[in-house]
């Protein structure tokens, strides 16, 4: 070798090469990402073990250690060297000269250092003492020296670590808790903290001990692409401002763009936002599993003790049809077909979320997989399922994402694409646009007792940001959007005027009452034509309202929320010509509603059909895929008291849900009788889970709740008992009103409560304790909402008088309360 060679190699090892190799690394721009975080580790590897080799050619029984994330090969560009220098105690003095030999050539590049030196027992000491420590050590990986102990080592801390797992999982799980907590949600954030923000490094680095400590393990799909892109962005974020920093401030955000290739800031947010979303789905799932893991280790003795005697713990209970609750989830059932079943993906949301519990990632990935598309328009019961998620309040959040995650949201609703993950560069805005329409929806689900159109409201929620997606005015391509949404998810033409509508004026309200004039009659008129009607009016004031509530609490107020409310009521004031809640006029009776209602009073008893509807399905595929999406019961029976909550009553005992219901008195023609009447009532029903209940059956349950041998309430009662009763959501609290001059010949009581089985049995009985007749109802279900009317008279056939009308509005409001 020449004196050149050697010269050279000298330099290499020393302090001078080491810096200009990383330099020329770091510069060259040929390799960024993982092959040059890989690069960099690899050369920082090299000049440590020269600095180690040169210092203790011949050592025994210490070695040198990189652990957390050089330990992992993750070296950024200003990264922190995590460097133990492990020994067997047995020459301290020696010990501490390699350490100065090591740590102050890496001081002199100001290269910072987190450094230990330790024996292995002292190592295993800290580790259980402090859980920084024992996760930086999870990652240890031998540099050079001892390999023998370093692999004692890291043998015994995996060993400890799974030992103890049951102890510090839910030490980590509550430190990860705590650093969301100051540090805020990645996703959402402007100016995110790549590394200790919910969703960021972090979580990352905490999911893998979670999988080292074999209790449970992430959902691995997209985690190792998401950790690699937030990694990219701070490698980026590093040369870029030339400082150790994981903060990723607005005013770097397009140098940090341009330095990935990206498009502009914009771009960049939206790919570190998907990253977090991925990392903070995968950790909900993965703490849920440890937590449900960690609970059946501590039931499993008490279990054991009890084992053979006492009814055993139904393992899995119904929440819909092809849905059931096990273990704390909702699961699909043994029996549910994806592949033939394409509103099941909605269901099974619906009923998670309605039960507030999560939705299985295991279920959510199966119906990914094989599901088929909902056909064009949707069926009623795929867009009655979705109106019943977006009303579920809080809980609808986690079971979105849990659809997101597997990217079911895209394929229901292609528009959503554009808004995912979109970052909102306005200090009011607290989310992304995708997060904020949720967040409108779930608000907006308390307010659902203030409209007569509930699913309106909540679809319009989800909607009314959907154009931000697209170039110029929101509320303009918003309104083009939502009216091709609203017809695909099958409203009708009228319905989808009032989306469009409601989507291209959902700011009307707040600007026009912040900023113009409302005592100029132009103003309040130009809202007026704007909104058309006073039931488009009453949606968008109560949209108005949740929209601002979910931006932040910047952007409503008492007093923002007065100049609204003043602005409504002198809206209302030049629509008070249109009133739309006059009494529906009944349609003639069909041949078949007439022959029911003839046998009926010729035997003095109910008479029924059951008559199905199916969705055909897609024209080229064969007649027996279509499923059943509800039955048209139509009962006929002689005009009698209590014939509405009976209905009602055998209705809930056979778990069938009422979608829409009418109940009206039908006259007899002049040649059957000339004062005989028959009530009539025609309901379109569909079953919670399983089969229809026969016909027959029907009517037998219906005779003996008419003639009183059936106890409706106590069997109702009996079976409540029976299952757990859920947690579920706080819904919205029943809203019982008299309508006012809603009808000439009868008074109106307007109820609007969650829906509920026995719901209707409930307000059909204790209307009839009033001794008021009820000369007709129309009953109807907005995903999980029930909007019912009743038209009640005196037993004279009188309107009945205001006050004992308000009254009895009040006494049935604290009865559903109850």
């Amino acid at each position: 070798m020449t004196r050149t060679d050697d010269r050279n190699k000298t330099d290499d090892t020393g302090p001078s090469g080491y810096a200009a190799a990383r330099l020329h690394l770091l510069t060259e721009g040929a390799r960024s990402g993982p092959p040059r975080r890989t690069a960099l580790a690899g050369l920082t590897d090299d000049w440590l073990t020269g600095l180690f080799t040169a210092a203790a050619p011949t050592a025994k029984g210490i070695s040198l250690v990189a652990v957390g994330g050089y330990g992992r090969g993750e070296l950024s560009p200003r990264s922190d060297l995590d460097l133990l220098l492990l020994h067997d105690g047995g020459d301290p003095a020696a010990v501490a000269a390699l350490a100065d030999r090591l740590w102050y050539p890496v001081w002199d590049l100001g290269i910072s250092l987190d450094h230990s030196v330790r024996t292995p027992a002292e190592a295993r000491k800290t580790a259980g003492e402090d859980l920084k420590v024992q996760l930086g050590l999870l990652d240890a990986r031998h540099l050079a020296g001892d390999l023998g102990l370093t692999a004692g080592l890291r043998t015994a801390i995996l060993a400890d670590w799974r030992n103890q797992a049951p102890k510090r999982l839910p030490e980590l799980q509550e430190l990860c808790a705590e650093r969301a907590e100051r540090h805020g949600e990645l996703r959402f954030l402007l100016e995110p903290d790549l590394k200790e923000a919910r969703g960021g490094l972090r979580d990352a680095t905490a999911l893998r001990a979670v999988a080292a400590s074999w209790l449970a393990d992430a959902p691995r799909e997209g985690l190792d692409d998401a950790r690699r892109r937030l990694l990219d962005a701070r490698d980026a974020l590093h040369l870029v401002t030339g400082r150790a920093t994981d903060r990723l401030a607005l005013q770097e955000q397009d140098q940090v763009a341009a330095e990935l290739g990206l498009l502009d800031a914009d771009t960049l947010l939206r790919q570190v936002y998907e990253a977090a979303r991925v990392i903070s789905y995968a950790g909900d799932v993965t703490w849920r599993e440890v937590n449900r893991v960690l609970r059946a280790r501590a039931v499993r003795p008490r279990l054991r003790a009890m084992l053979g005697g006492g009814k055993p713990v139904a393992e899995r209970s119904p929440l819909a049809e092809g849905v059931v609750e096990q273990e704390g989830e909702a699961v699909l059932a043994r029996t549910a077909r994806p592949e033939r079943d394409p509103v099941l993906p909605l269901r099974a949301a619906a009923a998670a979320a309605q039960a507030a519990l999560p939705l299985s990632p295991h279920a959510v990935r199966r119906m990914a997989a094989t599901a088929r598309p909902l056909p064009t328009p949707w069926p009623a019961e795929a867009r009655e399922q979705l109106i019943t998620l977006l009303g579920s309040g809080r809980p609808t959040v986690d079971v979105w994402e849990a659809l997101e995650a597997e990217g079911l949201i895209s394929r229901l609703l292609p528009d959503w694409e554009r808004v995912r993950c979109r970052p909102q560069r306005n200090a009011v805005h607290l989310w992304t646009v995708d997060r904020h329409l949720i967040e409108t929806a779930v608000r907006a689900s308390a307010l659902t007792r203030r409209v007569s159109r509930p699913d309106l409201l909540l679809v319009s929620a989800l909607l009314h940001d959907i154009g931000k997606g697209w170039p110029g005015d929101h509320s303009v391509a918003g309104e083009i959007i939502a009216k091709d949404v609203a017809a695909r998810l099958g409203f009708d033409r009228a319905d989808v005027a009032v989306l469009a509508t409601l989507v291209r004026h959902h700011l009307l309200l707040v600007e026009t009452a912040t900023r113009r004039d409302l005592d100029d009659p132009a103003t309040v008129r130009a809202v007026a034509d704007a909104v058309g009607s006073e039931s488009t009016l009453e949606l968008l004031h109560a949209l108005t309202e949740a929209d601002a509530l979910a931006t932040g609490p910047a952007a409503w107020s008492t007093w923002r929320g007065s100049l609204v409310s003043d602005l409504v009521r002198r809206v209302l004031a030049v629509l008070a010509g249109e009133h739309p809640g006059t009494e529906p006029e009944p349609a003639a009776p069909t041949a078949e509603q007439e022959r029911l209602a003839i046998e009926a009073h010729r035997t003095g008893g109910p008479v029924l059909a059951l008559r199905a509807q199916a969705d055909p399905g897609p024209p080229d595929e064969s007649a027996e895929t279509g499923e059943p999406l509800g039955v048209e019961l139509v009962i006929a029976v002689p005009d009698q008291p209590g014939v509405l909550p009976a209905l009602a009553g055998v209705l809930a005992l056979h778990r069938l849900t009422v979608r829409t219901g009418g109940l009206r008195t039908l006259r007899l023609p002049d040649d059957v009788d000339d004062d005989g009447s028959v009530l009539l009532l025609d309901w379109r029903v569909a079953a919670e889970y399983g089969s229809l209940p026969q016909a027959s059956r029907l009517r037998a349950d219906l005779v003996r709740a008419l003639d009183g041998s059936l106890d409706i309430t106590s069997r109702l009662a009996e079976r409540d008992a029976a299952y757990p009763r859920r947690r579920g959501r706080a819904a919205p609290p029943p809203r019982v009103t008299v309508a006012p001059a809603a009808s000439r010949h009868a008074t109106v009581i307007e109820v609007r409560a969650q829906d509920a089985p026995g719901l209707l049995f409930r307000i059909g009985t204790a209307l009839e304790k009033t001794g008021l007749r009820v000369r007709s109802a129309h009953a109807s279900t907005l995903g999980s909402n029930a909007v019912d009317a009743f038209y009640v008279t005196t037993g004279a056939g009188l309107p009945v008088p205001e006050e004992e009308a308000t009254s009895m509005a009040k006494a049935l409001e604290e009865t559903l309360r109850a």
